[in-house]
């Protein structure tokens, strides 16, 4: 698996108008297939005018789900420029959506080819990406006596502390770029005299601000 991927910040949607055709397109967050469909379904009942519907998706941290549909338009014209602009963005688990509504004047094949593509990147930039890491989960218990000196020890290492339990003792949970997995254990001993407990689980992506 990659140990980083791009995808959506949020939810948005960005319009352009190419030759009086008006393009929107609407953006989203997928975790698989069936929520992908659902926000094309979406789309479709909120603007039931529009000529077309045209669509792409990219699913997986490693883009393995790839789907797109030109939704009447010339073959190649919609759904492949769409889907070829969130592949050259290197984003996952995103579906785009282009609803256009015909103003008149024929585009051809390249123009159409040229505004979905470009309906899609214009979107991206107005909306936001982020990006995901990989992390490895590592679950750290000490007792209550050294946990306040621990915490902030992590803090000033720069550590993703993701959460924190309290109980007899104090568990943190903390996010390790897989490059850090090795060594992290000899700087805990260090940082507790060897007093805390290490247990690493499994992998994650996520931002700096938690898991994805």
């Amino acid at each position: 698996m990659p140990d980083r991927y791009v995808t959506l910040a949020r939810e948005g949607v960005h319009e352009t108008e190419v030759n009086r055709s008006r393009f929107r397109c609407a953006l989203a967050p997928a975790a698989d297939e069936a929520e992908a469909r659902a926000f094309l379904a979406r789309v479709r009942a909120a603007h039931p005018t529009a000529g077309h519907h045209c669509w792409a998706y990219v699913l997986g941290a490693d883009g393995s789900v790839q789907r797109a549909s030109d939704d009447g338009e010339p073959g190649g014209t919609a759904g492949v420029p769409m889907l070829q602009m969130l592949l050259r963005r290197e984003t996952r688990y995103v579906v785009a959506v282009v609803s256009r509504w015909f103003g008149g004047t024929k585009l051809g094949a390249g123009g159409l080819i040229r505004a979905y593509g470009g309906a899609v990147g214009e979107a991206l930039d107005a909306v936001g990406t982020v990006v995901r890491e990989r992390f490895r989960l590592a679950e750290v218990t000490v007792g209550h006596d050294r946990a306040g000196r621990l915490a902030n020890d992590l803090r000033a290492a720069g550590r993703d502390v993701r959460d924190v339990a309290y109980g007899t003792e104090v568990t943190f949970t903390v996010g390790l770029p897989e490059a850090d997995v090795g060594t992290f254990g000899g700087w805990l001993a260090d940082a507790t005299a060897g007093t805390a407990r290490l247990e690493l689980g499994g992998e994650v992506y996520g931002s700096a601000a938690g898991p994805a």
